[in-house]
């Protein structure tokens, strides 16, 4: 059966496996026409085609349950259950999200965009059908990278001390990074492991042992660990009260669904290590998992990436500034919890290799080891994405503010990301971080900016975050590295009537409507302090204000500035504009700014609006 003909996984069941094969090619090479295009998670979903197929054959979907971690890996998942023809709008401004949404499908278990959570959730459907002694399986599919957080060992340790049946956890090991022990022995060892006769014989022989005491049952249980630990790396997830199978060839899909079918019938919780190549099928991927495992659009034929724009992105502006200053300074160090590439920090790795952490997805940890680093004397940066800063709200707080130790915080994608959507958006970081003592928080409205505020943050001694957005940046040139003076805003132009107070890259969109209505603009680039001095004065000169920012307007910078001019005692009409109290969907930046109102047009609608009560526009 054709890719065309396909109408539901229902078909594969009955699908040979020269079928199946072939379909599985025609599956690859549409998710490459699509991303393509569209951009996208290319690497790990070419990976997990076989795994998908195999999952949908051996089990009943919905009632079986099974949760993809993140959701890197799911676009099989959703092309082989039932969205085959909304694929070509993935990622897409109002089509399918790259990642898996409870709303968008009946088979789209459990949402998720940040890693290691799908043991833990897997694990609360597994006892909550027990609970209501509803049949079917639950089964986990997490890749191997997501096993470097603490949350996925959480879920192993819990589902370990519970023990329940009907319970499996796939460990796709697509990066070797587990174990490379893949061959036909290790095939055949997991074949044998799984089957019936084999795990009757082992129950059998633990209740002969049992009759003679711990001794003896103790003993076999380390002889059988022994001689699996020769030819297999599960002994952890042994230990840890799993039944381990593995490693299995990921892509041989016959031994795929044997073991899945085998895995049904082990009494407890089942391990199954899969080991399946990352970017399965198409040679550039294949070259460089890395690089495609997130991409934009590109040329199919080439592999080469589509570029939209010659201008530096701000990840570029930071990565060079922090190579520069770290030549200057050898205490300055940087962290980065598996985000090397995407922070920036490929460069400085490589120059300063003894001074570069990646410390896997571990947020948490990042920022308890940047608070020792601190205390040793040496000047930790440690970089993140807003949206994965969230993770280590604690540690924010309880390890680094309270103790007022001088980390840097290099928050990239701050405010709305894109393509990849509502868990990726960092529009909350001015909110969760401005309520915290001991922490100064700012934004650059250019790339010089980004540079001397990065500077003077290696150069305070305090906690200090710098937010900034994706993508291209304005343009502007750069050189050399100055002190901005801490809680300082910049006047941009005066003007009548109305000021705009924006934060970070919005400056140069509120400028353009400053101009044309001859309006005083503010460079508000500490949220945390505030000017307030200036405050004060530019509530003296102008009759209302407006404040810009890429940030949930609820506890954000114009929250802020309302909350200053009330503990001044001054009453002034101020508009806040910025992201309402919703969950913004995934599209290109420049539509979903527009659709917030913080682009230039929507700051000029709400300019207008506020220039006719005082009758100065018609």
């Amino acid at each position: 059966m054709a890719l065309r003909d396909y109408q539901s996984h229902l078909d594969l069941k009955y699908m040979d496996y020269k079928e199946l094969e072939a379909l599985a090619k025609e599956v690859r090479e549409y998710i490459l026409e699509v991303t393509s295009k569209n951009g996208g998670h290319v690497g790990p979903s070419l990976g997990t085609v076989e795994l998908t197929i195999a999952l949908l054959r051996v089990f009943d979907f919905p009632k079986d349950v099974v949760v993809w971690d993140i959701g890197h890996q799911a676009y099989p998942w959703k092309i082989l259950t039932d969205r085959k023809e909304e694929f070509k709008t993935l990622r897409k401004y109002g089509g399918i999200s790259g990642f898996l949404r409870r709303d968008e499908s009946l088979y789209d278990f459990f949402g998720a965009g940040h890693s290691s959570t799908s043991i833990s959730a897997s694990l609360g459907f597994r006892v909550g059908k027990d609970l209501l002694k509803e049949e079917g399986y639950v089964i986990a599919v997490i890749g191997d990278g997501a096993m470097t957080a603490g949350l996925a060992f959480e879920g192993l340790n819990n589902a370990g001390h519970l023990r329940p049946d009907r319970f499996i956890v796939v460990l796709n090991d697509n990066e070797m990074s587990i174990s490379p022990n893949v061959g036909a022995i290790s095939n055949y060892f997991a074949k044998i492991i799984s089957g019936k006769f084999v795990q009757e014989t082992r129950q059998r022989v633990k209740r002969v042992l049992k009759k003679f005491g711990d001794f003896p049952l103790r003993t076999a249980k380390l002889m059988e660990e022994f001689l699996k630990g020769l030819i297999s790396p599960g002994i952890l997830f042994e230990e840890l009260g799993f039944n381990y199978i593995g490693v299995i060839d990921g892509h041989n899909l016959k031994l795929l669904e044997e073991t899945l079918k085998n895995a049904k019938s082990i009494r407890g919780p089942v391990l199954i290590h899969v080991k399946t190549q990352k970017g399965k099928g198409y040679k550039p991927a294949e070259r460089d998992p890395v690089k495609w495992h997130g991409t934009p659009p590109y040329k199919l034929e080439s592999g080469a990436f589509i570029k939209k724009s010659q201008t530096p992105t701000w990840t570029s502006v930071f990565s060079k500034a922090i190579v520069e200053l770290a030549e200057k300074d050898e205490r300055i160090v940087a962290i980065t919890p598996a985000m090397r590439e995407g922070s920036g920090l490929v460069e400085f790795s490589k120059r300063f290799p003894n001074r570069f952490f990646d410390v896997g997805i571990a947020e948490q940890h990042a920022l308890v080891f940047a608070g020792g680093l601190a205390c040793q004397g040496l000047k930790p940066v440690v970089a993140y994405y807003s949206t994965f800063l969230q993770r280590a709200y604690d540690q924010v707080i309880h390890d680094i503010a309270l103790q007022n130790l001088p980390v840097v915080l290099a928050i990239d994608r701050a405010g709305l990301v894109g393509e990849d959507g509502p868990t990726h958006h960092g529009i909350f970081d001015l909110s969760y971080l401005r309520c915290v003592p001991n922490l100064t928080l700012a934004s650059p409205k250019d790339e010089q900016e980004l540079r001397d505020l990065l500077y003077t943050a290696l150069n305070s001694n305090r906690f200090f975050a710098i937010r900034y957005p994706r993508g291209s940046a304005i343009g502007v040139k750069t050189g050399g590295f100055k002190k901005i003076k801490i809680g300082s805003w910049e006047v941009i132009r005066e003007g009548e009537g109305v000021a705009i107070l924006a934060v970070g890259y919005l400056v140069y969109e509120a400028l353009k409507v400053a101009k044309k209505y001859n309006l005083g603009l503010i460079n508000a680039r500490f949220i945390k302090p505030m000017d307030r001095e200036l405050l004060k004065e530019l509530s003296k000169r102008y009759e209302a204000f407006i404040t810009v920012e890429d940030n949930t307007v609820v506890g954000g910078f114009g929250s802020g500035v309302l909350e200053e001019l009330s503990d001044m005692g001054i009453s002034k009409r101020l508009i806040r504009l910025g992201i309402k109290d919703y969950f913004v969907p995934h599209g290109p930046q420049k539509e979903l700014r527009r659709e917030v109102g913080i682009d230039e047009e929507g700051i000029e609608r709400v300019v207008r609006e506020i220039l006719k009560t005082y009758g100065r526009v018609s």
